[in-house]
């Protein structure tokens, strides 16, 4: 028996029937011990000890129960990473609430369908972005709080935490499928008991400093935050004044000697344009890991090439997060997304949920209800929730095939859903905005190859008449779709065409056109 299978013959789960987040992450650790070291991109800097984040969660925890947060309340947050931030976080815990956070890069209707499907008690930003969320006020959200110096300031540093079930919903993630508007995820506080990645892959440390690049909105940005924390480590976070930038971040982390991190392959591959980054920003990491999409054996090399040090990858949805995984103490298979992570069930299933020889393409399956993750739904679609996640098994949609050695091997999406930099963007919603501008009659978006982002969202457009086909109309209508939904999930690229590939019945045959931009036909 190898060292894989003796970690996970002893592997148990261990969930109390009582949990909260905001007390197993914040509350317990000692009130002198560094919790965060903070930067803004003006050069701005604070360190924190807990002492003073569980009497800023505090303070967030009053504030918000004056305004009307208990047990089940929604609490919608649109802010950038700070100490505060994490405090509104702890905050909604505290009062047993239900968080969720979105965004700056969300556009207006993506903010907009979040808001009136979840109905938030109350929506906390900043003074910058509170303009955009003013009209919602009665339409979707009870009422705006706007985090500044004096929102927190005079509230009681005393409070007592909710006593909740591991059971009790804590997170509410909003994810993107084939159809219909984003579906809002339930997680229970118990969820994140299963980010064992930061056990297994990280191997986290007491004390040690750990940043996680992903946003705090995301699944691959919030459980990189608690994950840590929970197990002891220092986040240093930063604040950034707009989109990533790879001299920056290396510069940010060899300053502040980092030694462990999870980024993501599209923020390696920017990274990968800077030739000497070794030299230029030395960092003496001990564990980098990466999750979002699949990680390409170039990135894994020029990592170890500059910093001596091999990337670990992993993967998992928002719904079950992390299915599989590279571990320090394993070979590491380039390209593979590694071997089932320890506790969770996961096969590689034919359409009829029968396991495949291995070496055979097939679909990455989770058993139903195995492990502390599993979601407790869908926010009120109960029908929805039934089909995802009520049978024996969750089909993540994705398709790999595993080797002998049991590693796993990602061999593209099984259905039209398009994964670019890390983001999960469904075609729906890029058609839906696409045909509301005036021009367009139809629209198709699919996923075209692209080497920096691994993917970006490609959209075939039919043009109503009396229009015709220009640069300047693509670039209008790119601005138009990201306007309205988010800076991410628009077409980066357009086509003009005069028809779209269906079938009989009138659908769209996404699979023509995503098979015809792999092929390079495109």
């Amino acid at each position: 028996m190898d060292r894989y299978d003796e970690v996970c013959a002893e592997h148990r789960w261990v969930v109390p029937e009582r949990y909260n987040i905001a007390q197993d992450v914040c509350d317990k650790h000692p009130r002198d011990k560094l919790a965060m070291i903070w930067e803004r991109h003006d050069g701005a800097r604070r360190e924190l000890h807990w002492g003073e984040l569980q009497d800023l969660s505090n303070q967030a925890a009053n504030v918000l129960r004056e305004h009307g947060i208990e047990r089940g309340e929604r609490v919608a947050v649109v802010l950038p990473p700070t100490p505060e931030t994490a405090a509104i976080f702890f905050g909604t815990w505290k009062n047993a609430g239900l968080l969720l956070s979105m965004s700056v890069l969300y556009g207006d209707e993506g903010i907009a369908h979040r808001l009136r499907d979840a109905r938030p008690r109350v929506l906390v930003t900043d003074a910058a972005n509170a303009p955009r969320f003013e009209h919602f006020v009665g339409d979707g959200v009870g009422e705006l709080l706007i985090l500044d110096d004096a929102l927190l300031a005079g509230a009681s540093t005393q409070f007592t935490t909710a006593d909740t079930s591991c059971e009790d919903p804590a997170q509410l993630y909003y994810t993107s499928g084939t159809t219909g508007l984003a579906k809002g995820i339930v997680h229970a506080h118990r969820y994140l008991l299963a980010h064992e990645e930061f056990i297994h892959c990280h191997e986290v440390q007491d004390g040690e400093r750990f940043h996680g690049m992903g946003e705090w909105a995301w699944a691959a940005g919030i459980a990189p935050l608690l994950g840590p924390w929970r197990l002891g480590a220092v986040q240093v976070v930063i604040q950034r004044a707009g989109g990533f930038d790879p001299e920056g971040q290396l510069d940010f982390l060899s300053r502040n000697a980092v030694t462990n991190v999870f980024t993501t392959p599209t923020a390696m591959r920017s990274m990968m344009a800077i030739e000497d980054a070794g030299t230029r920003f030395p960092c003496s990491f001990r564990r980098v890991c990466s999750a979002g999409e699949p990680l390409n054996p170039e990135a894994i090399r020029w990592f170890r090439d500059q910093y001596g040090l091999t990337v670990l990858d992993y993967y998992g949805l928002t719904e079950s997060y992390p299915l599989c995984g590279n571990f320090p103490w394993m070979e590491v298979r380039e390209g593979s997304m590694g071997r089932p992570m320890p506790g969770w069930d996961v096969r590689i299933l034919d359409e009829d949920e029968h396991e495949v020889a291995r070496g055979e393409r097939g679909e990455i399956c989770l058993r139903a209800r195995s492990n502390p993750h599993y979601p407790l739904g869908y926010w009120e679609n109960d029908e929805a929730a039934e089909t995802t996640f009520g049978g024996a098994w969750f089909h993540t949609k994705d398709a790999a095939t595993q080797d002998q050695d049991g590693y796993i091997w990602y061999a593209g999406r099984a259905d039209d859903v398009i994964i670019s930099a890390g983001y999960r963007i469904g075609p729906f919603e890029v058609e839906s905005a696409c045909i509301e501008h005036p021009a367009v009659r139809e629209a198709a978006a699919v996923a075209a190859p692209d080497e920096r982002r691994g993917t970006i969202v490609k959209a075939f457009v039919v043009l109503a008449d009396g229009c015709a086909p220009s640069d300047a109309l693509a670039d209008e209508i790119k601005a138009f779709v990201r306007d309205r939904l988010s800076a991410y999930a628009y077409p980066r690229r357009i086509e003009f065409v005069t028809d779209l590939p269906k079938t009989l019945t009138g659908k769209i045959r996404r699979i023509e056109l995503r098979e015809r931009e792999v092929s390079g036909g495109g």
